[in-house]
């Protein structure tokens, strides 16, 4: 199923509107793009661009959609019948799924007749701006996690279906090893993964039955909730002794899932019987209600846990649940010549930046892996040995900058036209891979959970002259 009437009304009207007074081959740019970090980090971990590509691909209508947008009576019949007989005759520009990247800097680029470019906006906002929400909360998690396994388990907290599905995707782009999400573990080939719940436990006479009859239907992957009634005098007790019966059968057990309680002290009283008892490979998994601050806290206070589990606030990012990324024109076709665009405002950081961009990302000359800035240059320009820029921060005190000594490789590129698919990586753990190449290559500092620097984001001048210039332009129309 494809979401072409998963658009806001104004974008059928202004579609209209321009079918009904301008040419209907003029030309659009549109560049997506944020302006704040969620959580007040430095960076987004984007995600969504198979979903968003794939949507604008098979762009069209149907019969369906066609009658139901006439029966709304407020569109010309011309105009539907354009709808009724076209299909995508746009292209995209984009920077890969797992990029992290920076306020300002345009995720995607997408170009083709302005009434198409229009009617898809609010459908690739929404995909680009949850997944990449979600694959940045799952990068924050992971990191305070240190190396230890994050299962997302968020699909019953989720806000609807696709919330739940696509977001344990992006979850398991921005650094989760598994999902509890049965359907996007089908959909996308990662490890669908879960114990039980305490309906389990309180479906038999005592946890003890309980615990042996899971043991027996799942020997070789036996993982017990222990915190149905007590976990230091029932639940852990009861464990080790069906983990002797398992031993004794032949099988080791995989551990306990703790998720209630003072998870650190449970832990490490849990930690010392299942050693004492000769099980120290059985893994302790907390869960309820974690998230990245909670992680950290958690494993600063020693708590010996080897896997988290979290959910809603995961799968929400509750602490900062909105991506507020916009869909922005940057260019107009006017007689076969593209006029840059902007739109101004009082407010310095919602002025857009103009024309045809492509975004580089600086290395250092003698530590090929190591970033330390971003510029965002009109498409056109040749980056030389030096670059004369000034900062795209609008609170920075020192604008104007000379960046050398660097190797600038090109972030976006072109992946799709009306003609042409280009292959992007669509197998979510080379993405996941992939993201964690590039966020490594990051400043440390600008990866801390509280209070990360800013990374440093530059526009070229040729960039910052173009838009001083529209703006005063505009200022005195």
């Amino acid at each position: 199923m494809y979401h072409e009437l998963l658009t806001d009304m104004y974008e059928f009207s202004m579609a209209n509107g321009y079918f009904q007074t301008l040419p209907h081959n003029k030309q659009a740019r549109f560049d997506v793009f944020y302006r704040n970090v969620p959580d007040h980090g430095s960076f987004v971990v984007s995600a969504g661009l198979m979903q968003a590509l794939d949507e604008i691909k098979h762009w069209h209508f149907t019969a369906d959609d066609i009658a139901y947008l006439r029966s709304l009576k407020h569109f010309s019949a011309d105009f539907l019948d354009y709808l009724e007989h076209t299909k995508n005759q746009c292209t995209v520009k984009a920077i890969p799924e797992g990029t992290p990247v920076m306020p300002q800097e345009p995720i995607l680029s997408i170009s083709g007749p302005l009434m198409e470019v229009q009617l898809l906006e609010t459908l690739v906002l929404n995909i680009i701006n949850h997944q990449s929400l979600i694959a940045t909360k799952a990068w924050q998690i992971t990191n305070a996690a240190d190396g230890r396994a994050v299962m997302e388990f968020g699909a019953r907290r989720a806000q609807g279906p696709d919330a739940a599905t696509y977001g344990a995707r992006a979850a398991i782009i921005g650094g989760c090893s598994s999902t509890s999400n049965v359907l996007a573990a089908k959909l996308f080939h990662v490890p669908a993964v879960g114990t039980m719940a305490h309906a389990w436990i309180e479906s038999f006479p005592d946890e003890l039955t309980a615990f042996r009859a899971w043991a027996k239907i799942y020997p070789d992957t036996a993982a017990l909730l222990v915190d149905t009634y007590d976990v230091v005098n029932s639940g852990v007790p009861n464990a080790i002794k069906v983990f002797k019966e398992l031993r004794a059968a032949g099988h080791e057990p995989v551990g306990i899932r703790i998720d209630s309680g003072d998870i650190t002290q449970l832990a490490k009283k849990a930690r010392k019987m299942l050693d004492d008892a000769g099980f120290p490979n059985a893994k302790i998994t907390a869960s309820n209600a974690l998230d990245a601050h909670i992680v950290k806290a958690l494993l600063e206070d020693g708590a010996p846990l080897d896997n988290f589990g979290i959910g809603e606030r995961l799968i929400t990012s509750s602490s900062s649940p909105v991506l507020s990324g916009v869909y922005k024109m940057s260019e107009l076709e006017n007689n076969g010549k593209w006029e840059p665009k902007i739109k101004i405002s009082n407010s310095r950081e919602k002025i857009t930046l103009p024309g045809n961009k492509q975004v580089y990302r600086l290395y250092k000359k003698d530590e090929p892996s190591k970033a330390f800035a971003d510029v965002i240059a009109l498409n056109d320009e040749q980056i030389g040995d030096t670059i004369s820029a000034v900062n795209a921060d609008v609170y920075a005190t020192h604008d104007k900058v000379e960046l050398k000594d660097f190797v600038a490789k090109p972030l976006l590129s072109e992946i799709l036209t009306p003609d042409h698919e280009k292959d992007i990586e669509t197998d979510t753990f080379a993405i996941q891979k992939f993201a964690h190449q590039k966020v490594a290559e990051l400043p440390t500092a600008t990866k801390r959970l509280v209070n990360p620097d800013r990374y440093p984001v530059f526009l070229t001048k040729n960039l910052a002259d173009l838009q001083q210039k529209l703006i005063s332009e505009y200022r005195n129309i």
